[in-house]
Formats: C-alpha cells, structure tokens, sequence
C-alpha cells in the first residue's frame, strides 16, 4: 500500500473534491473530503455545526479530524476552505504529506458556488462576492504558506489540472511515512 499522502488546500469552489476524487484514483489512493467526512462522523451537516457551535466550534472539530486524517496512508485529502485558519492546521499539513495548493479566483469562486446553499460563510446575508474577497485575501497567503504547488484552476478541465499535478508528483518525490 502507498504511504503517500496528498493534501489539497484551497477557497471554496476550487475544485478540492472533484480534482481529489480524481486524483485518488489515478494514483490508486484513498480520497477523503475533510467536510464529508466530519459530517458522516458527526452524523449531521456542517451548517447545523455552525449554528450550534459556531465557527469557533466547527474549526475545532475540523482539527480534531485532521489530526486523525494526516496520519493516514494512502491518501488524498480534500480540506475544508478554513483549515488553514489555524496555525496547528497549517504545520500538521505541512509536516504530514504533499500540499496542493488550488488556486482560484473570487470570480471563479463566485460562479462555482452560486447556487450552493451548504456553506454556512456564504449563507450571512452580505453579498457573496464580497465575502469571498474578503476571505481570499485572509486565506491565499496562508495556503501559499505551505503548499508545495501552487496549481492556477482558471479556465482549465480536471484532466489539465490533474496532468500538471502528476507531472509536479513525478519530478518531486511527494513526502512520505517514514
């Protein structure tokens, strides 16, 4: 079994579940969406998180998770939006595996999660545009922080995005178990 382990961070709407997915079953791992998971574990959604607990209460229990799932082998993960948020976040994902970084712009974002209505952040009453903006100028340093590639998504197919990520793989050998 591969001890590989992928770890793509990354805005809402990048592309982190469906380039996972993908990317999973190129390289023959095992994929894992943070968000999905946390649901099955918890047995409820990710906005009723929000609404009981808070965000502060939902970024807890995202690390929680994380620090079980970076410890796996064979694996693709997908991380939440946010988890990068946290600086025990940031070095666990770090210091664990390969960190993909999946750019995408406000204006990408803002098509791509136009008609979602399970992202709590967006669900606030302000303009979703302005919210992603202002979380993309929180957030995109801190995912430059610790990715390992940077992979521009803007007007480019899965099979591009997952080509170049390859390409990047086989030419840097990703992190592993030890």
């Amino acid at each position: 079994m591969s001890t590989e382990r992928l770890f793509l961070v990354g805005p809402m709407g990048a592309g982190k579940t469906t380039i996972g997915k993908r990317l999973a079953r190129v390289r023959g791992l095992r994929f894992i969406d943070a968000d999905h998971e946390l649901e099955r574990r918890l047995g409820v959604d990710i906005p009723f998180i929000f609404e009981k607990e808070g965000e502060a209460g939902f970024r807890q229990r995202e690390h929680d998770l994380l620090v079980d799932v970076v410890q796996q082998a064979g694996v693709v993960l997908a991380t939440g939006g946010g988890a990068v948020l946290w600086p025990a976040n940031r070095d666990l994902l770090q210091a664990n595996g390969t960190v993909i970084y999946l750019h995408a712009s406000v204006r990408q974002q803002a098509a791509r999660t136009a008609h979602s209505h399970h992202r709590p952040l967006l669900n606030t009453g302000e303009a979703p545009s302005a919210i992603l903006s202002r979380l993309f100028e929180q957030r995109d340093p801190l995912y430059r922080q610790i990715a390992d590639l940077v992979v521009e998504t803007q007007g480019r197919g899965a099979r591009a995005l997952i080509d170049e990520i390859q390409s990047h793989l086989a030419q840097n050998v990703p992190k592993r178990v030890d």
